[in-house]
C-alpha cells in the first residue's frame, strides 16, 4: 500500500473514532498479503498485534480488549460479538497478594500468562472474558457474559462464570442441516462428517 493511500486510510480510522464506531477492513499480513473479508470496529483495541495470528473470515464488533503479548490465534470464520476482554496476561492475583510492593519484583509469584486459541468457526458472544492459557476448539459457541479458562473440545456450547460445557452445537447444527441438505457439504468440509446424535 503507497505512502498516501496508508495516510488516507489512518485518516479515515482515526476520523471515524471520534465520530462514531465504524467497521474497518484491509488487514494485511506481515508479508503485505491482503485477508479475505476480515471487518473489525474502530472501537477494538489490539495489544501487541503482531502477536495476533489471524485467519480469512473473521469478524470482530464493537469495544473489544484483545491483548495478545503472549500471543492469539484466531481461526477462520469466527465472529466476536462486542465488549470482549481476551488477555494473555494477568497479573491481579500479585497484585493483590504482593499489595503495594508488587513493582518491585519482576516476576511476581501468582502472575498468570499463556496463549489463547480460537478455532475455526466459533462464536463469542458478548461481555466474555477469556482468560490466558485458553484453548477453544473449533466450532463453539460461548455464550455472554461467560468467565472462559481453560482447555474446550471442538463443538462445546460454553457458558457460565466460571464456563462450563453446557451443550453441543452440532446437536442444533443437524437440525438445520436437515432443514437445509443442500449446506451439508459445505459444513462437512469443515467439521467433517460426524454430526451429533447420528
Amino acid at each position: 500500500m503507497g505512502f498516501l493511500k496508508r495516510l488516507k486510510h489512518r485518516f479515515r480510522y482515526e476520523l471515524s473514532r471520534k465520530v462514531k464506531p465504524v467497521m474497518i477492513t484491509g488487514l494485511r499480513t506481515c508479508d503485505g498479503e491482503l485477508f479475505h473479508n476480515i471487518r473489525w470496529s474502530s472501537t477494538t483495541h489490539f495489544g501487541s498485534i503482531k502477536n495476533i495470528k489471524f485467519s480469512d473470515d473473521i469478524f470482530i464488533g464493537h469495544y473489544n480488549f484483545i491483548e495478545a503479548s503472549n500471543g492469539i490465534s484466531i481461526g477462520r470464520g469466527c465472529q466476536l460479538t462486542n465488549f470482549i476482554s481476551i488477555t494473555t496476561h494477568s497479573s491481579h492475583n500479585s497484585i493483590r497478594l504482593y499489595g503495594k510492593e508488587y513493582d518491585k519484583y519482576p516476576e511476581p509469584l501468582g502472575y498468570i500468562k499463556g496463549s489463547i486459541s480460537i478455532g475455526e468457526y466459533c462464536f463469542i458472544g458478548p461481555h466474555s472474558v477469556i482468560m490466558p492459557g485458553t484453548k477453544i476448539g473449533k466450532g463453539c459457541i460461548v455464550s455472554a457474559f461467560s468467565y472462559v479458562n481453560g482447555e474446550f473440545p471442538d463443538f462445546s456450547i460454553i457458558a457460565g462464570n466460571p464456563a462450563k460445557i453446557t451443550g453441543d452445537t452440532r446437536t442444533a447444527d443437524k437440525i438445520l442441516l436437515e432443514k437445509f441438505p443442500e449446506l451439508k457439504p459445505f459444513y462437512q468440509a469443515w467439521a467433517g462428517s460426524v454430526v451429533a446424535n447420528e
